[in-house]
């Protein structure tokens, strides 16, 4: 019997670790699972182990020089400065033992959510380990080592030969998916983010409309720093809603970074629950008015993995396996276990507060700034 959907997960994925200090945490995977189940939404029927990457599927995306420094850069056979050419080593993405297992576990997790869906199996296929959307072809970058949603999309081209929509709402650009599938006009890319004038990796302008036969088939809109929720999901559901009608897919995939919120130590977005309850629900409308319900999504950023990242991503599975949005007050049970662990208070409730909401005296220029990006935006989609 075919499952509405699936949730991939295995204990190893916090195995994708760079050390105790490092703001990349995959705790919040854990912690996330463990706030569905105490809401009773997830049950081991749902659960999906993943499978291993090949080594030739990384390929697909990435150069088999790269691959082979991670490998030396996981049993600790290189020299220290190999890896800078690679992006090995770096503050951002510093070497840890068995980086190149944990690496392909990520992506086999999302690879094994492609056969689930595609396989006919489920509607929808959650992996929340994935979503690592910096890595380059042969480059490591902002904590990101082999790009499973590239790797993935280029399977799906492989083997389905289905045309992809792709879109991306962490507060940072998507450049590895956009770059790897810039002259691509089977694979739509949708960035939403901070403006890089402010914030890594710097880019996603509007103007970047991809190449060759691909032009027109890459989309950005780099809002400003400090929007907040309104303008946000202004310009998310008139962007999607345009773009799925302009591309029409045969599947989506999401990547669903959760650091556009304020209380994100490392971004300047000041959105707060609200837009994670929306991103999902607008998505799975699409997946289903224009795809028969194919749909990934991917986790990604989010660093503030004790009062924002649970509740986002929770919200993600809420949507895909009963349609519906968690309110009220959070499971009493996850809040006493994780109390105990956590630096900061947890919340009490699914929903932020009025005093989490920060005023922004700047907040009718910012919206009037997102809008006009927007406009420009959507005269993309316009046939003409």
């Amino acid at each position: 019997m075919k499952k509405k959907a699936s949730f991939i997960f295995a204990d190893e994925f916090l195995g994708y670790h760079f050390h105790e200090k490092h703001p990349f945490n995959q705790k919040r995977i854990l912690l996330t699972k463990e706030l569905l189940e105490a809401s009773n939404v997830l049950t081991s029927d749902n659960l999906i182990s993943p499978r291993m990457a090949t080594e030739e599927e990384i390929a697909l995306f990435h150069d088999q020089t790269y691959i082979d420094a991670v490998k030396k850069a996981s049993d600790g056979s290189f020299i220290e400065h190999e890896g800078q050419e690679f992006g090995l080593g770096t503050e951002d993405t510093p070497v840890f033992e068995g980086m190149h297992e944990a690496s392909k576990l990520i992506v086999g997790g999302s690879l094994t959510a492609v056969d689930e869906v595609l396989h006919g199996k489920t509607d929808h296929a959650l992996n929340l380990g994935g979503g690592l959307h910096h890595g380059l072809r042969r480059k490591a970058s902002g904590f990101c080592i082999y790009n499973d949603g590239a790797i993935s999309i280029k399977y799906i081209r492989k083997h389905y030969n289905l045309r992809v929509l792709y879109v991306d709402t962490d507060a940072h650009h998507g450049d590895g998916v956009q770059w790897a599938f810039y002259d691509d006009p089977n694979v739509c890319t949708l960035s939403i983010h901070e403006t890089g004038r402010y914030l890594f990796p710097g880019t996603g302008n509007i103007s970047e409309r991809g190449i060759k036969n691909g032009h027109g088939f890459s989309f950005n809109l780099p809002i400003d720093a400090f929007t907040q929720d309104e303008s946000f999901l202004e310009v998310y559901e008139s962007a999607i809603r345009a773009i799925t009608e302009y591309f029409k897919p045969d599947i989506i995939i999401t990547q669903n970074g959760a650091d556009a919120h304020t209380f994100d130590p490392l971004t300047h977005l000041c959105a707060s629950m609200k837009i994670y309850e929306q991103i999902p629900k607008i998505a799975h409308e699409l997946a289903h008015e224009y795809c028969g319900g194919k749909w990934i999504a991917l986790g990604g950023g989010g660093y503030d993995i004790w009062r924002v990242v649970p509740r986002a991503w929770a919200q993600i599975w809420n949507i895909m396996n009963t349609d519906s949005i968690a309110t009220g007050s959070l499971p009493t049970n996850w809040i006493k276990k994780w109390q105990k662990e956590s630096d900061t208070s947890l919340p009490l409730f699914w929903h932020d507060t009025e005093e989490a909401i920060p005023h922004i005296p700047r907040k009718t220029e910012i919206e009037e700034k997102n809008k006009k990006l927007l406009t420009q935006l959507l005269k993309y989609t316009t046939p003409v």
